[in-house]
């Protein structure tokens, strides 16, 4: 319905492995160029383990030498332990630019026209997936006794039309000035000063006190400004109950959203102010994707959008090169633990059949 499609990545998506293959070089010849502190030298036997992102794995036998590339992340499992509070993943420098503009969030012809145009498209996605996992709701307040928290609130542009479905939500910022406008423009209204709470912080903080709280977490226009996408999405994990939603809508990292969202929107049309966004933060569908499954959420939809900034409208589109919007499950620790163990078998076999391949042509070689 929503033009929607399920990407699909090779490998093991879980512990987000890469697997590049193996080759054989000439012992004389130049190794990789890899940095020393990412290459490794054995003499076998070998014993397998697992390495951080692009480590290198190198066997010597006699005088040949195989190399093994992986691109693998920590074994881990993110659902046995809380995110330390010491870190953030809050961009001091994103927050001085939303500080300016805290008090414009509500102004429909300004600089946030299109994230209010954009609950078009977002509102009936956020409702209609939510509205899949409930076998009846109340007409008028399809969201009734669900809790949604909104990270990165602002001025409550998306809460407030959850609020209105009936949902209680929290929503969160780190600029306190958003959130007092979000307090100010909500107070006009008694149903929705019952029903929304606002907090003025970032997600990290919640973490522990909201452990397994939230039917949906919200996370719209918010993945490109933080500082550590992994943490961030970590954080989300924890916060959602069992079975319960993540939504996302963000831009992609291509040469196309360069050209559109950066210098035709912020320095040729002023469609929304310089400095707002940074091209190196956005991230592809298929990075999330791989991220979301590494940290048990299950990417159901990604689907297209596109802004049309002379109607001022959105509209969905098969095409996600510029923005697009992600709905992913968690699912419960104990669907995901027996996969992460068969995975580590799986990848643990491999490298013990490595070892015997080149056990076979060290003794092929001496003959």
């Amino acid at each position: 319905m929503w033009g929607s499609r399920k990407l699909i990545s090779s490998g093991s998506r879980f512990l987000g492995v890469r697997r590049s293959g193996c080759r054989v070089a000439q012992a004389d010849c130049p190794r990789s160029t890899a940095s020393a502190e990412n290459q490794l030298s054995w003499t076998l036997p070998i014993k397998p383990w697992i390495f951080s992102e692009y480590r290198i794995m190198w066997f010597k036998s006699c005088k040949m030498t195989f190399v093994c590339f992986n691109r693998m992340k920590s074994y881990r499992y993110p659902w046995t332990r809380l995110y330390s509070t010491s870190g953030t993943t809050v961009d001091s420098s994103e927050v001085k630019t939303f500080l300016a503009l805290a008090h414009r969030w509500w102004d429909e012809q300004g600089v946030y026209a299109p994230l209010h145009s954009m609950n078009d498209l977002r509102v009936p996605f956020i409702r209609d997936n939510l509205l899949k996992t409930v076998a009846n709701h109340q007409p008028g307040k399809p969201l009734s006794g669900m809790k949604i928290l909104d990270v990165g609130c602002g001025g409550g542009l998306l809460t407030e039309p959850l609020g209105r479905l009936g949902a209680s939500v929290i929503g969160i910022d780190p600029v306190a000035e958003n959130i007092e406008t979000a307090q100010r423009h909500k107070s006009f209204d008694p149903v929705l000063d019952k029903r929304i709470e606002y907090r003025a912080c970032a997600l990290e903080e919640i973490v522990e006190e909201t452990a397994e709280t939230f039917d949906a977490v919200i996370a719209s226009e918010v993945v490109e400004h933080v500082t550590d996408l992994e943490t961030f999405i970590q954080c989300c994990w924890q916060v959602l109950k069992p079975g319960a939603s993540l939504f996302i809508t963000t831009i992609n990292k291509t040469q196309l959203s360069y050209a559109l969202g950066i210098v035709f929107a912020e320095q040729i049309a002023g469609i929304v102010p310089k400095g707002t966004h940074t091209w190196e933060k956005f991230v592809s569908p298929e990075m999330l994707e791989s991220i979301l499954e590494s940290n048990g959420l299950s990417v159901q939809t990604v689907a297209g959008m596109f802004y049309n900034p002379f109607s001022r409208y959105w509209h969905w589109s098969e095409n996600t090169s510029l923005n697009y919007a992600a709905h992913a499950v968690k699912s419960g620790a104990q669907e995901h633990q027996v996969p992460a163990e068969s995975v580590l078998k799986e990848e643990t076999e491999e490298l013990q059949a490595t070892a015997s391949t080149i056990a076979g042509v060290r003794e092929e070689v001496k003959k």
